[in-house]
């Protein structure tokens, strides 16, 4: 850690007197220190540049595998040990139906697409997959392969000094892979996601401000402004060099904080979002049920982010499956559509692409308990933005939901996509490992046409 100290200073508004300090440390990032981090990336030439305008990516991660067959790809036709109580519904696209527990994405199907044939999920309960495009290998986690955030971060860098290029809001949970928000892999720490609901955040307090008074926008914006008013002054850092005063540019701007700062937000747009809690959904090991982090998403990509990551839900449903989604997915129903619907009226739908999916599919075949077991053969996802082609359904299961018929897609090619929006060509762009052999983003490197 290193810790700057300054002069003793007034009453602030809870009527204590106390020292400004600023701590610049982990960050989350392994035990890096943030000047470190400031050099390995000023030592790319990658992540020099700047621009105006960026282009954003918003990976939502609906922990431990949702049921394809009770979301988007229902068997009507099917015995009932199968296709389960729910119904479908039609939605605002002809001859596209989805589940009655999703109204609002039915009256917004031209604004997302579905992918019903995916394919490439091996059985593992980790957000791996969904966020990097590689599970867990023979080399570790992501097979050691970066995220599409770290390598986002690696190949543009930071839109603003100030901003992290990559953050993640994924909170912690007992069972570690559900709460990868997103790793470096070989790209090392200088690469690895911000994650302001941790040390991350800790490591921004000033005057003492805890995490629960930096909703306090005054207070922190008036200590930020008395700190920089002193600090000018302090002979620690006058003798500080360059990436320290870099580091202390990052933590001291008001940009990330204040978007992270959701008491900005007209409360009506909050109440769209829905709210909700950062709590484990239903108790359980797994995402909340907070789509506050939908919203916090959007402000952060409108701040200069160009990869957040976010988990959702409590989808492992190998018991009381009818009985509990209809919960969860009225809740992701309400945060997914209010994402959308904002993006388009902010006129971020071309720049911001969202994609929100699981590690696996779930048994056609209902168990004996209700719910529906852990099915690799197939899964599902949810596309909207980024200028891709919407209102469509991609791929087909058989008549069971059992495997991809029509038009199987990987998870790769996915992210393929998701890397040609940014501006990426997976077929060309390369990243050296630490060997310095350059390696390709993805194995699988065509993009999903039917979306381009």
């Amino acid at each position: 850690m290193l810790d700057i100290l300054g002069r003793h200073t007034g009453s602030h508004c809870d009527g204590r007197s106390r020292r400004h300090f600023l701590r610049i440390g982990g960050l989350a990032l392994g035990g890096l220190s943030l000047p470190q981090i400031m050099q390995a990336e000023q030592s790319s030439a990658a992540t020099r540049g700047r621009s105006l305008g960026h282009k954003a990516v918003i990976m939502i991660y609906l922990s431990g595998g949702p049921s394809h067959q009770d979301m988007y790809d229902l068997k009507m036709d099917a015995p009932i040990e199968i296709r389960g109580s729910f119904r479908p519904i039609a939605t605002n696209v002809p001859g596209i139906e989805i589940c009655e527990h999703m109204p609002r994405l039915a009256t917004m199907m031209d604004k997302v697409a579905i992918i019903r044939s995916l394919y490439g999920c091996p059985d593992q309960h980790a957000s791996d997959l969904c966020l990097s495009g590689y599970p867990i290998g023979a080399r570790g986690r992501q097979d050691n392969h970066p995220s599409l955030g770290s390598a986002v971060s690696k190949l543009r860098g930071p839109v603003d000094p100030s901003v992290p290029p990559f953050v993640g809001l994924t909170i912690k949970t007992r069972h570690d892979p559900y709460c990868n928000p997103g790793f470096p892999g070989f790209l090392g720490a200088a690469h690895a996601a911000f994650q302001p609901d941790g040390e991350g955040l800790a490591n921004m307090r000033l005057n003492g401000i805890s995490l629960d008074q930096l909703r306090n926008r005054q207070q922190l914006l008036a200590s930020f402004d008395q700190f920089r008013r002193q600090i000018d002054q302090h002979e620690a850092y006058r003798g500080a060099d360059s990436l320290s005063r870099k580091a202390f540019d990052v933590l001291t701007s008001s940009r990330l904080v204040e978007a992270l700062d959701l008491e900005k937000e007209d409360p009506a747009v909050r109440d769209r979002y829905g709210r909700g809690s950062a709590d484990p959904a239903f108790g359980e090991d797994a995402g909340p049920h907070w789509m506050d982090q939908f919203l916090m998403a959007r402000r952060l990509v409108e701040a200069g982010v160009r990869c957040v990551t976010l988990s959702f839900g409590s989808w492992d449903r190998h018991g009381a499956n009818f009985e509990r989604l209809p919960v969860q997915l009225a809740r992701f129903d309400q945060g997914i559509t209010a994402l959308v619907e904002d993006l388009h009226r902010r006129g971020l739908d071309q720049d911001v692409s969202v994609v929100a999916w699981g590690e696996f599919g779930r048994t056609p075949r209902i168990n004996p308990g209700g719910g529906r077991d852990h099915w690799p053969q197939v899964s599902c996802g949810l596309l909207a933005g980024g200028g891709m082609r919407m209102g469509q359904v991609i791929g087909s299961t058989n008549r069971l939901g059992e495997v991809p018929q029509d038009r199987p897609v990987h998870y790769q090619e996915v992210f393929a996509t998701l890397y040609h929006r940014l501006g990426i060509d997976v077929g060309s762009a390369t990243i050296p490992d630490q060997a310095g052999r350059p390696q390709y983003l993805v194995d699988h490197r065509e993009p999903v046409r039917e979306l381009i």
